[in-house]
């Protein structure tokens, strides 16, 4: 696969579908940081090139050009020597290294196209270099934090299986139980005997009083209104 090939891939890649199909996203996703790393390493790299050899070409061109302007001095100074013969020659090399400038003011202007293509390509893969090592930092926080709550819904769920906590459950039960058969051994118990007595004794205290009370209350109703009064 080409680097170019490569970074179209890359740049034009739809990452929240990958992950959504993803069996492994953090994996998925470090496979793709590092496609990208390599790729940007490449593209730099190229780039660099591009830019040495723009730098040596516009050596040559100014070296052309230096050159075509000696040949139309020497041609000059031919003329004025007499020497048109010279000057012929002399206009004929200023004419190939004028033809040269032209070819390399050419390849300059396509050293500094691609240049420039390379550099924007480094900075879009740059940018999803970076948004995609964003996702990674969020999706291992969320990968933390999932695990970290798996593992307490884990303890719970180990906790009210355990067999503490059922030995628990069964002795709370069965606390209830003997609390409501004593309730119902409170309700269905016979007087004794010394319940009996002791009623008995009761009764025969309030009679005694009950008594009493009659004996005054008939006492009273029997005086004279006005023995009553004095």
């Amino acid at each position: 696969m080409g680097i170019f090939t490569r970074f179209r891939d890359i740049v034009n890649s739809n990452l929240n579908a990958m992950l959504d199909k993803a069996e492994d996203p953090e994996k998925l996703i470090k496979l793709m940081i590092q496609e990208m790393e390599d790729t940007l390493v490449e593209i730099k790299a190229s780039c660099a090139g591009a830019m040495a050899n723009r730098t040596r070409v516009s050596r040559a061109l100014e070296e052309s050009r230096k050159k075509a302007d000696d040949w139309a001095a020497k041609a000059e100074l031919a003329i004025q020597k007499g020497r048109e013969d010279l000057a012929r020659e002399a206009l004929m090399l200023k004419k190939n290294f004028l033809d040269q400038v032209t070819h390399l003011e050419n390849e300059v202007e396509q050293a500094a196209a691609v240049i420039d293509k390379y550099k924007a390509d480094i900075q879009q893969l740059e940018e999803k270099l970076e948004s995609t090592r964003n996702k990674h930092r969020i999706l291992i926080q969320r990968h933390i934090q999932a695990n970290k709550h798996s593992r307490a819904q884990k303890k719970i769920r180990q906790a009210d299986t355990s067999d503490a906590f059922v030995r628990f459950d069964q002795f709370e039960s069965r606390i209830d139980r003997m609390e409501a058969e004593a309730d119902l051994i409170n309700v269905a118990r016979k007087p004794t005997l010394e319940d009996e007595f002791t009623r008995l004794e009761s009764d025969e205290e309030i009679e005694k009083e009950l008594s009493e009370l009659k004996h005054r209350v008939s006492g009273k109703a029997s005086v004279p209104p006005k023995e009553q009064q004095d």
